[in-house]
């Protein structure tokens, strides 16, 4: 199902009409916003000076922009690099190995070494 969508008129924008109540709105919503990027995205355009729909244009523009790019800035920072561990895994199996090879060892040292104990003291009495 498709839904058709009338063209606005052309005289949807005018960049020389006064700013609308519902653009007031807008710039000072996306004001709040602009506030907690960090100064670098900053436009530096006083909104209260604001007074037509294309300086409005030209503000909400900036904004959004400044928006987009400073979360594409702050993904990549909170990407890390994940070092490959491949190597790791092998030398820690290693380490297991070698660790269940010696208690393997030493236990049937103890077993041995208690058996033959054993059955001396067994045959001497």
């Amino acid at each position: 199902m498709l839904i058709q969508v009338p063209k606005p008129p052309k005289s949807a924008f005018d960049p020389n009409r006064p700013v609308s109540s519902l653009l007031v709105a807008q710039m000072e919503y996306l004001h709040e916003a602009e506030k907690r990027l960090p100064s670098r995205y900053h436009s530096q355009i006083y909104i209260n000076a604001v007074k037509t729909e294309g300086e409005a244009a030209k503000y909400i523009r900036h904004v959004t922009e400044a928006i987009h790019e400073a979360h594409l800035e702050a993904a990549f920072a909170r990407m890390r690099v994940v070092p490959k561990r491949k190597r790791a895994i092998i030398e820690l199996a290693a380490v297991a190995d070698q660790q269940a090879e010696h208690k393997l060892a030493t236990r049937t040292k103890k077993k041995s070494s208690g058996k033959k104990s054993a059955s001396k003291h067994r045959r001497k009495e």
